[in-house]
């Protein structure tokens, strides 16, 4: 069985285009939602080398304090973003938080496959 695609989530939200389009949903959630999941798998991309970079150094802790508090900002961002889109319209700000939902759960299920289905190291396919 072969690992789903690294970036399934970015392949959902190019998709939730069209289910908003179609389903007339509001665009601003779509937008408030899209810009928030992008900043933060740009901050997870940046967060990752930091931490390799850590490890590879052989500070653990630190590496480890990037991991706390690049996890928690993120679902922070989420969480902002969800909100100020409620502020400015309500229907945005539910369809906001349900897509991001739905990005990250696709997201952290996608991740968790991968790890299930990665090849122990020396062992061939």
């Amino acid at each position: 069985m072969s690992p789903p695609p690294k970036h399934v989530d970015l392949l959902a939200l190019a998709a939730a285009l069209a289910v908003f389009v179609v389903a007339g949903l509001p665009l601003l959630g779509y937008a408030f939602a899209a810009a928030a999941w992008l900043a933060q798998r740009g901050i997870q991309a940046l967060a990752g080398r930091r931490i390799a970079a850590e490890l590879t150094g052989g500070n653990r802790q630190r590496a480890m304090a990037v991991v706390a508090a690049t996890s928690l900002g993120r679902v922070w961002l989420m969480v902002t973003a969800a909100l100020l889109a409620g502020v400015a319209e309500r229907e945005a700000g539910l369809a906001a938080a349900v897509l991001l939902v739905v990005l990250f759960t696709l997201s952290f299920a996608a991740q968790g496959l991968a790890q299930l289905l990665r090849q122990p190291e020396g062992q061939g396919a």
